[in-house]
């Protein structure tokens, strides 16, 4: 079957690499010059299936007013007269129940851990590195209210059979060296042994010249004008190349995926969530951390990349914004060297952003659509790295007609009311 993969981040990367090790004849499109510039570019670095949580919870929207209110917001929000804005608000406040939020990371869960073993294969079998390390993720809690508040995840992780940790103050300085300094501002965290670390853009330039070498073939500096249907199937793809054709679709543009689909009837529920990050080089190994740390309080990982440290997070709702602005900066840095302090270069780090493609249940859409033969792998939000191996891998047995290893009907667009 030929296939026309639609995006060439590290989602759109690993579906075209699955479908490609599946017998299809692949082809990737992508407006940049090359695989993974956009949000696959310098994410958090976090490959954490147990940290995998969707964002609406109960006690959120009172939560993300005291957010508002910080010196140094983890989330920010620029209102705007967009409908899709208002409308995807709406949706996510009706995810804000105890009910949902277990329903929701449950599935979460499921596909990131399923994601994480895809991943591990995948090294066995190709030998690919990324700056990758298997040393577990940490969540510090710098309240004794935020660490009995870990209860909600800890139940889900249990149900899932996660391993995790408690740790106190010692064992978490214990697991992350570089916190001595800082122990007295913790109380305590959350460990996720399972858990891995590693460059998404190594990973996704890596993958996308292996898949290259399988038979994929990458066209890039091409724009996607629209996608042309025709009697409930997609005809054509418009690009700045012409117009392209295949027996099947692949729709991973991220949080450009809406704006593709909602000519063809479906007004996906993905809205851009501005995400930032710090890329500094370690200075001090001993003060840098070993793995991951996330700093509750802030909504931010650290993260040691091979002899760089990469500092991520922040929400910012600001539609399609990609200004730099100073003062999300300035919560990295405090964050990192508030916990590792001298660590390394924070001056001298690089400062990026980019938009992260949510969904208002935090889950991604991945499966079929109304249409024949256009299939979604989309809306990963902050997970995409996470989640992209597994997600690729269920999408080309669901496109090769092969019964996904985990249960994927919860996946699809058809959880939503696209009217």
């Amino acid at each position: 079957m030929k296939v026309l993969v639609l995006g060439g981040g590290v989602v759109g990367v690993t579906s075209a690499w699955y479908l490609a090790q599946a017998g299809h004849e692949v082809t990737v499109i992508d407006r940049q010059p090359e695989a993974g510039m956009e949000t696959s570019f310098a994410n958090a670095g976090q490959v954490s299936p147990g940290y995998s949580a969707p964002w609406a919870g109960p006690g959120v929207p009172v939560k993300s007013v005291k957010w508002l209110m910080m010196a140094y917001r983890p989330f920010v929000f620029w209102p705007m007269p967009d409908p899709h804005l208002w409308k995807w608000l709406w949706q996510m406040l009706e995810n804000c129940t105890t009910e949902a939020y277990d329903r929701n990371k449950g599935r979460m869960v499921r596909l990131a851990e399923y994601s994480r073993d895809v991943m591990c294969d995948l090294r066995k079998e190709t030998g690919i590195t990324y700056d990758d390390r298997q040393q577990g993720t940490l969540q510090v809690f710098r309240t004794q209210k935020q660490l009995d508040g870990a209860a909600l995840d800890i139940a889900v992780l249990k149900q899932y059979q996660v391993p995790y940790e408690v740790l106190d103050r010692e064992a978490c300085v214990k697991a992350e060296p570089g916190l001595a300094e800082a122990a007295h501002k913790i109380v305590g965290g959350l460990r996720l042994p399972g858990d891995e670390t590693g460059d998404a853009f190594k990973f996704t330039q890596t993958l996308a010249g292996m898949a290259a070498k399988a038979g994929v073939k990458f066209l890039y500096n091409t724009k996607i004008k629209q996608i042309l249907s025709d009697n409930g199937r997609v005809t054509a793809v418009e690009t700045s190349r012409g117009v392209m054709t295949a027996d099947s679709y692949v729709l991973s543009l991220g949080s450009f995926s809406p704006a593709l689909a909602r000519p063809l009837g479906m007004d996906l529920p993905i809205y851009p969530v501005k995400g930032y990050s710090l890329t500094a080089d370690i200075t001090d190994a001993a003060r840098a951390p070993v793995s991951t740390i996330m700093d509750e309080t802030f909504k931010i990982g650290i993260t040691r990349l091979g002899n760089r440290v990469r500092v991520g997070g922040t929400a910012e709702l600001a539609g399609f914004s990609r200004r730099l602005r100073k003062p999300r900066r300035e919560t990295l840095e405090h964050s990192v060297t508030d916990l590792f302090a001298g660590c390394c270069d924070v001056p001298g780090a690089s400062f990026w952003t980019g938009l992260r493609p949510m969904t208002p249940d935090g889950t991604p859409i991945i499966g079929r659509t109304g249409l024949e033969n256009l299939f979604l792998n989309t809306g990963h939000g902050t997970l995409g790295w996470t989640m992209a191996c597994g997600s690729g891998r269920v999408l080309a047995d669901i496109m090769s007609g092969k019964k996904p290893d985990i249960a994927y009907e919860d996946l699809n667009v058809f959880r939503y009311d696209l009217s």
